[in-house]
């Protein structure tokens, strides 16, 4: 099917060698997983990182459709009898799609349009004709007399005016669909437009969020992201008119430049009339729909990588660890759902408080606390950070002040936990609980382990993206879904305690088999090693190899079942450890011996150098956790509304969401502050995602604060 050496193709795009290229296909094609591919297979790939094998997928499977498109395409111009050999030629190398749909617009079925109607009229001779008389070398002819002769009532062709403008219809489409005219036109609008945009008359000034965009310009290659993005959610919702603006005289100049080649002033006269109507009422309303496209779709996918990245970061947050936590979801007059989770997650009891009652009411809460605190030796106490948080939280300031033994208090963002309560699988999990004591356990157990509780609820539900619901959804579900399974792999699950949901994110693992492996669990008890996998009913030879590295079992059989050494690599282990003279249970004890040897000697047709430096990096550390140290924000006790907030003053919060403008930071006063990108650090900063993560504890100083807007003003500026 295809003219195209696509590995190499690639290889020559992404400056990685072919062959390299090449193997990450063929791996891709037998249904490795990416996570699979990056961490077991370094020797076929030369150690292709996630990053770089996600690239030659996406590009691999645009390229394939571009193939099969450009198929359909020919076969179309072929059935038309208008297939030149050089145009076969330029549609079987093009690599952009837009550039082949330009090839193909001339030969497009289209409704009808004047250039057609003037076709059923029988002017195209006279189209063609006046086409062959703009030369400077052809003698001039009279157009008009040439036109009379293609007067006709019964074709509805009355005047000679009328000959010559079906004769300018035709012509003008012509000129519309020519490929080098519209690459070029593209190209100028897309580096000297500019988007202009207006407030409608029926929005008073200062009564919508669009504000800023009320008498906005700026130019297409400069307008990032959230601009684009919220100037057309601005014109959905009917608030913005948003234009693109340019110089049309610069475009007519260069259209006659190039197509008006008579040095007739009749037919310089005729073309330049023509060329005009093929602009406007045909070149500029198609381009116009295209740039726009154009814009969001880069628009979407620089938003999506900044969603990913905050996933990422936030999946990755440093866990309290799986250790007794009492979990609180915050409230007035409802009280606050007050939920006890063991060290493994598992909900015990729940309570409801009252602690901003009567005083009657305060003692008998904080007589609760104290109990559950003591009964089952609590060491983490979670508070969703919503409505009632700071009251919650200096309530718990109050009880813990007493106590010998205090737990470590943590403020949680409970973002997208009510979603999780009201969800499939919270119901499932918890049939007979309330939707807040359900929103109170999923509190805790972020707190807990991030990663194992955040895989529950949609990513895009999270809170750490920017015009999530603008964006091209098919592809931020992608992309996100690939972030996720990324970080479920990086990290690793424990097989014995994952839930479902985690499980569905291990390479191989599909929502089937990760059912299966819950229920064989519950039925038969915990795995004590990983060959115990290959018992799973749908878990078969390829889905036990993509995913046994990735699964742990803690205090199994096997000591190698609670690292990310892979059972294939359990021979070589074993031959190590034969050298070393020591049984494999004691080899992790013997880092400097690991540290000294010489790993050629180790080295097989199936186990390889670059494998082997894993294998030993993990024997060092077995069943380590990748991610970061724990650590958490304080915010200040007497700081609990923006009312509290004074211009200078210095506090500790912790970054919810990073944009490209800047980003957004949990002081503790219910409304998230913003840290402009020229206030992030005392030099330039081009891209926040530099500078700071999700998740990232900061100190921050107090700009300005607009109480009406709930805006608040931040600096990370010689802090």
């Amino acid at each position: 099917m295809s003219q195209l050496d696509i590995p190499k193709l690639i290889a020559s795009e992404l400056s990685i060698q072919t062959v390299r290229v090449q193997n990450a296909l063929n791996l891709l094609a037998e249904g490795a997983t990416i996570p699979f591919i990056a961490r077991y297979r370094k020797e076929k790939t030369e150690s292709l990182d996630e990053v770089q094998l996600r690239s030659i997928q996406d590009r691999y499977n645009y390229l394939i459709e571009l193939e099969q498109r450009k198929s359909t395409i020919l076969e179309a111009i072929a059935t038309q009898n208008k297939l030149t050999e050089d145009l076969k030629v330029k549609i079987q190398s093009c690599l952009l799609k837009n550039e082949l749909e330009d090839l193909y617009l001339p030969y497009k079925p289209k409704r009808r349009t004047k250039a057609t109607i003037a076709r059923e009229k029988g002017l195209e001779p006279l189209a063609n004709l006046i086409k062959s008389l703009n030369s400077p070398h052809v003698l001039p002819l009279n157009i008009e007399q040439e036109a009379n002769q293609y007067i006709s009532p019964e074709k509805d062709v009355k005047t000679v005016d009328e000959a010559l403008q079906g004769a300018s219809d035709i012509l003008a489409e012509e000129i519309a669909e020519k490929a080098n005219l519209r690459a070029y036109l593209r190209d100028y609008l897309l580096k000297d437009g500019v988007f202009v945009s207006q407030i409608k008359n029926t929005h008073p000034e200062g009564s919508t969020k669009y504000e800023m965009y009320r008498n906005f310009k700026i130019s297409l290659a400069k307008a990032a992201p959230h601009h684009i993005l919220a100037l057309f959610r601005g014109e959905s919702e009917d608030i913005l008119s948003v234009d693109i603006d340019f110089d049309e005289s610069t475009v007519i100049n260069y259209l006659t430049s190039q197509e008006i080649k008579t040095k007739t002033s009749q037919l310089k006269e005729f073309y330049r009339k023509m060329l005009g109507d093929s602009f406007n009422r045909l070149i500029k309303p198609s381009l116009m729909r295209e740039i726009r496209l154009l814009k969001k779709q880069w628009a979407d996918l620089e938003s999506i990588t900044t969603f990913e990245e905050n996933l990422r970061n936030l999946l990755l947050s440093s866990p309290a660890g799986m250790k007794p936590t009492l979990a609180v979801d915050p409230g007035f007059r409802t009280g606050c759902k007050v939920a006890i989770l063991s060290e493994t997650g598992q909900f015990l009891e729940y309570q409801t408080i009252f602690p901003f009652g009567s005083e009657k009411q305060l003692q008998e809460a904080k007589d609760v606390i104290k109990k559950l605190i003591q009964k089952h030796q609590i060491q983490l106490i979670a508070i969703g950070n919503g409505t009632a948080s700071r009251e919650t939280d200096q309530f718990m300031s109050e009880i813990l002040k007493n106590l010998e033994q205090k737990p470590i208090k943590v403020t949680v963002n409970e973002s997208g936990a009510s979603i999780y309560s009201a969800s499939d699988v919270a119901r499932e999990e918890f049939p007979n609980l309330d939707l807040t004591i359900r929103g109170a356990i999923s509190i805790g157990r972020r707190l807990q382990d991030p990663l194992a509780e955040l895989v529950k609820i949609e990513p895009k539900s999270i809170g750490v993206g920017q015009y999530q619901h603008d964006v091209d959804q098919k592809l931020l579900k992608k992309k996100l879904d690939e972030t996720v399974e990324s970080c479920v792999n990086y990290v690793g699950v424990d097989l014995n305690t994952a839930s479902k949901e985690l499980l569905t994110f291990v390479s191989g693992i599909n929502s089937t088999v990760a059912n299966n492996i819950v229920t064989y669990r519950n039925e038969i008890g915990k795995f004590e090693n990983r060959k115990e996998l290959l018992k799973v009913p749908k878990l078969g030879a390829k889905a036990f190899e993509q995913a046994a590295g990735f699964l742990r079992i803690r205090d199994g059989e096997n000591p190698l079942d609670n690292t990310a050494v892979h059972p294939e690599s359990y021979k070589t282990v074993e031959a190590i450890a034969s050298f070393l003279n020591i049984p494999i249970s004691q080899i992790s004890q013997k880092n400097h011996h690991l540290k000294t040897l010489d790993l050629k000697q180790f080295v097989s047709d199936k186990v390889g150098l670059p494998t082997l430096k894993d294998v030993i990096q993990e024997l060092e550390k077995p069943g380590r956790d990748p991610r970061e140290e724990f650590k958490y924000a304080t915010f200040e006790a007497e700081i609990k509304e923006i009312t509290d907030l004074k211009e200078g003053l210095i506090l500790e919060g912790v970054i919810t969401n990073v944009v490209n403008f800047g980003a957004f930071v949990d002081i503790g006063v219910h409304q998230d502050g913003l840290v402009h990108i020229s206030q992030l650090a005392n030099q330039f900063v081009s891209d926040p995602k530099q500078i700071v993560k999700v998740g990232q504890v900061v100190k921050v100083k107090v700009m300005e604060v607009n109480e009406k807007l709930k805006r608040i003003s931040l600096s990370m500026k010689d802090v």
